[in-house]
C-alpha cells in the first residue's frame, strides 16, 4: 500500500494532480482544501501523504487502483473517519471536503446539522450521521490552525493538541479550552512545548 508519495508537482486540476517521479508520473486524486493548498506550487517538489483504494465493480472484474493525498497525516487521518460513516466513502467525500479539516471538524463538534449540509453532496440525513459517529472523535482536527500553528510550534502542531488535553484535564470546557488556546495561538509567539503554551495560555489569560 502507498502511504506517501514524493515529486515534481506538474499538473493541478478540478479534483486531481500529477507527480513526476523518477520516470513515472502519477495521478492522485485530492479534495478541493488540498487543491487551494498546492494550487501555486507548480514545478516544486512535495510530499503528500496518501490513501490507495480500488475503485470499480469487482462483479465485473474491473478494479481501477487510486490513491488520494493529503500534505499532512492529520488531515489523512480525519479523511478516512469521515469516509466510515455510512453513506459517505471516498468519492463522496472527495467532493465534500471543500472546506479545511479543522472548519469541518468544527462543525462536527458543534452538531451544526446546517453548515455540514452545505457541503457538497452531503444532506441533512448524511449530516446527523456524521455528526452521530464522529463528534466525540474530532475535537483535536478542530483545533487544527494550519500554517499559523506549525509556525508558532515550529512545525509542531501536536503540541497544541496536547495543549487542549491538558487544558481539559485541569477542569476547563472544550469551549473554553478552545478559546484560551486560540488567544495564545493568536499572539504568534514561538512555542516549543506544552509547558510554554501553558505558560503562554494563562499569561494571556491573565491580561484578558
Amino acid at each position: 500500500m502507498i502511504t506517501k508519495i514524493s515529486g515534481k508537482l506538474i499538473r493541478v486540476g478540478d479534483d486531481d494532480l500529477q507527480l513526476a517521479v523518477d520516470s513515472l508520473e502519477y495521478q492522485v486524486l485530492i479534495p478541493e482544501f488540498v487543491r487551494r493548498q498546492l494550487q501555486n506550487r507548480l514545478g516544486e517538489s512535495i510530499s503528500l501523504h496518501t490513501i490507495e483504494y480500488l475503485e470499480g465493480n469487482p462483479a465485473q472484474g474491473r478494479l481501477v487502483p487510486r490513491i488520494v493525498g493529503f500534505q499532512t497525516i492529520v488531515e489523512r487521518e480525519f479523511f478516512e473517519l469521515f469516509c466510515s460513516v455510512d453513506g459517505v466513502g471516498v468519492r463522496k467525500a472527495l467532493r465534500a471536503m471543500v472546506r479545511p479539516v479543522q472548519e469541518v471538524a468544527a462543525s462536527i463538534e458543534e452538531q451544526d446539522v446546517k453548515g455540514l449540509s452545505a457541503l457538497p453532496g452531503i444532506g441533512p440525513a448524511t449530516a446527523e450521521r456524521i455528526i452521530a459517529k464522529l463528534r466525540r472523535k474530532v475535537p483535536k482536527f478542530a483545533l487544527l490552525v494550519s500554517e499559523a500553528v506549525s509556525a508558532a510550534t515550529d512545525g509542531e502542531p501536536d503540541v497544541v493538541s496536547e495543549t487542549f488535553e491538558v487544558l481539559r484535564e485541569l477542569g476547563h470546557s472544550e469551549a473554553d479550552a478552545r478559546r484560551l488556546l486560540d488567544a495564545a495561538v493568536g499572539t504568534k509567539k514561538k512555542f516549543k512545548d506544552v509547558q510554554a503554551l501553558i505558560q503562554l495560555v494563562y499569561e494571556q489569560a491573565h491580561q484578558a
